[in-house]
């Protein structure tokens, strides 16, 4: 069992979920609530990492990243190092890829709240920050605990832009997911068995441990 690469893992999708649950909510909550031009377009925008081939994304994600681009060159002059093949960058990519794993389920979350809850949350007098607080995310946490829990198990799961974005370097940037890849390749399939019922009984854990909580949460709220 890889240990060193276990907890990377599970590192990387802490900071992940830690990262994109104020996103999700307020990305979220804005495309819930509101209606503008090109609405449709930021939506798919938001949906593409979804759709594109991990090779596709993982290409654009290294490019945008390399130390011939922009951010690859401040992160090098601020930091004297590079961005690719290290664990922040392997974080902005895991972030970027998991955009829709968390803003479409906290979407969905924020349009099933009724339109005469928030307004007579206005009409009470509070103010958008304490309304967000005491109604909406109440009644909005089933889906941002859905959406959570895919950007965990989904980061854990990512295999094709941690290698190209990251590599494989042990400590830094090999996630269970390349370990578990390297074990096929030298042939230990014991060892590759190991971690891949390991990493199936988490993913498992985290989705369960979600339903069972948004069931228990809808109780109390009905």
């Amino acid at each position: 069992m890889d240990w060193v690469s276990l907890l990377l893992s599970l590192r990387l999708a802490g900071w992940t979920v830690a990262i994109l649950l104020p996103v999700a909510v307020f990305a979220g909550r804005f495309l819930a609530y509101r209606s503008f031009a090109g609405k449709g377009l930021v939506e798919a925008l938001v949906m593409l990492p979804l759709v594109l081939p991990p090779t596709v994304l993982g290409f654009y994600l290294l490019v945008s990243l390399g130390a011939r681009s922009p951010i690859g060159q401040g992160w090098q002059a601020l930091f004297g190092g590079p961005l690719v093949f290290t664990f922040p960058g392997l974080l902005i990519a895991s972030v970027i890829f998991n955009l829709p794993f968390a803003i479409q389920p906290s979407q969905r979350g924020f349009e099933s709240i009724p339109v005469a809850l928030r307004e007579a949350a206005a009409c009470c007098g509070m103010s958008p920050l304490r309304a967000l607080w005491r109604v909406e995310l109440p009644l909005a946490w089933p889906g941002l605990m859905t959406a959570m829990a895919l950007t965990f198990a989904h980061t854990l799961g990512e295999f094709g832009i941690v290698l190209m974005v990251g590599g494989s370097i042990p400590g830094q940037t090999k996630t269970i997911a390349i370990s578990i890849y390297d074990k096929v390749q030298g042939f230990d399939m014991t060892g590759a068995a190991v971690m891949s019922a390991t990493l199936l009984a988490i993913s498992l854990v985290t989705i369960w441990l979600t339903f069972w909580l948004s069931a228990r949460l809808g109780r109390r709220l009905s």
